[in-house]
Formats: structure tokens, C-alpha cells, sequence
């Protein structure tokens, strides 16, 4: 079987020599879930944007799902790839003066042409399984962020996704609000769900990570099983953060 997604030798660099990532080759197979962690500034973030074109690439090249992105951006074959890639960001990026179902019925409706009706099912249904279906039509700024961050998550699993990709998605949180989202991403991934995670949070690492990638100075330091990497780590600068983490 064909990885879900392949990293071959890729490069980014911002201004003129400020190298975000330094020749990164990786892959994801399909209902892996992936945890990439590393000091700020690592290269992490910008890694997973160039998944689904978000950052530009200088150097090599990416496949997901069989659809090449190179340094020639190709602006269908990235439309193609967000199709069927979910995001969830650090901030909540939901519509203020929409409504929390128009919030997940809009992609819905404009980009697969599901019926009103449809997508609304959709909406309730997902809002349910992430236990906020009373909060639907309420608004944003109604909602507390561990319940900001589910309507996310739920928005980008209404396009049915093959591919969840998240990126620090529980930074913006109380730590209070954490759990919930953690569990949600739980779920999906105990679903088989493929996923890339940016992420902290050595805990749900440990119990839900297929693999970690430990990343500093735009390069791949460590690639391991959870248990390797927390219990065991191979390089120094692993050992250093993660002592910096406990």
C-alpha cells in the first residue's frame, strides 16, 4: 500500500536564510498517526503547512494521496489535496457572525454541494459525537474554547477527510479545556483515522502516537514508537527537551 503521504528531501527557506526546514524526508502510512514535537521554532508548524500547501516548498517534493506538490505550485492539485485534508489550528478560525451549524453546513454546502438539509444532518451528527449538539445554535463567542475547538474539529470532519492534519490545536486552551479536545482526537484517531499532530502533550502522545518525530533546527533529530522516544531517547537534544518538559 501506498503511504498516505511522502515527504521526499524538502527544503524551506523564509527571507534569505533563515532555513525553516533542512532537507525533511518522511512518511505517514494510511492510519497512522504521527506526533511531530520539538522545541518553538523547530519546524514543526511549517512542516505540516506544507502538507496541504499552506507554506511553499524551495526544495524537493510531497505526495498526499497520490497528488504531488513541488516547488512549482500547482494551485488544482493543492485544491485537490485540501478536498480531502482536514486542519485544525491553533486558534478556532470559526465565523464570528455565523451560527455553529452555518459554521460547519457552509463547506459543506458551497464546496461538496450537499443539500441544506444533508448538511445539517451532518453537522448535528458530528456535533454530537463530540458532545456539544445543545450548543448548535449558539455563537462562537457563546462557547468556551475546549467547545470552540470541537466545532473545529467537527468542521473539518464534515468534508470527510482522509487525513486529519492538527497543529498545536490545544496551545490556545485553559488547561482545563484540554482534556476534551484530546479526547475527540482520541476517538477519531482510535477510528483509524490518518493523522499528523503538532502537539505538547506527551500524554496523549504516549497513548495515541503510532510514531513520534522529535524535530529542532528545521531537521528530523529522532524518529521512534512512543515508548522509545519518552523512555529511552537515542540523542542528547531529545533528552534535554523532554527533561525540560517533565
Amino acid at each position: 500500500m501506498n503511504p498516505a503521504i511522502k515527504v521526499n528531501n524538502i527544503t524551506k527557506i523564509f527571507g534569505r536564510d533563515l532555513i525553516a526546514l533542512d532537507n525533511i524526508s518522511l512518511e505517514v502510512s494510511t492510519g497512522e498517526v504521527l506526533v511531530l514535537m520539538g522545541p518553538s521554532g523547530s519546524g514543526k508548524s511549517t512542516l505540516i503547512r506544507t502538507l496541504n500547501g499552506l507554506e511553499s516548498i524551495d526544495q524537493g517534493s510531497i505526495e498526499v494521496l497520490g497528488i504531488k506538490i513541488t516547488t512549482e505550485r500547482n494551485e488544482k492539485d493543492i485544491s485537490k489535496i485540501r478536498k480531502r485534508v482536514g486542519m485544525v489550528f491553533q486558534q478556532f478560525n470559526l465565523f464570528p457572525h455565523l451560527s455553529i451549524i452555518k459554521n460547519i453546513t457552509l463547506a459543506q454546502i458551497k464546496v461538496q454541494n450537499r443539500s441544506t438539509n444533508d448538511a445539517n444532518q451532518r453537522a448535528i451528527k458530528l456535533l454530537t459525537q463530540m458532545g456539544i449538539a445543545d450548543q448548535a445554535y449558539k455563537y462562537p463567542s457563546q462557547l468556551s474554547g475546549g467547545q470552540q475547538q470541537r466545532v473545529a474539529l467537527a468542521r473539518a470532519l464534515a468534508l470527510d477527510p482522509e487525513i486529519m492534519l492538527f497543529d498545536e490545536p490545544t496551545s490556545a486552551l485553559d488547561p482545563e479545556r484540554v482534556k476534551e479536545v484530546l479526547d475527540a482526537m482520541r476517538v477519531l484517531a482510535n477510528g483509524g483515522m490518518t493523522m499528523v499532530v503538532v502537539t505538547h502533550e506527551i500524554g496523549f502522545a504516549k497513548e495515541v502516537a503510532d510514531r513520534v518525530i522529535f524535530m529542532d533546527e528545521g531537521k528530523i533529530i529522532e524518529t521512534s514508537t512512543p515508548q522509545e522516544f519518552f523512555e529511552n531517547a537515542k540523542k542528547e537534544r531529545s533528552r534535554k527537551f523532554l527533561n525540560q518538559m517533565s
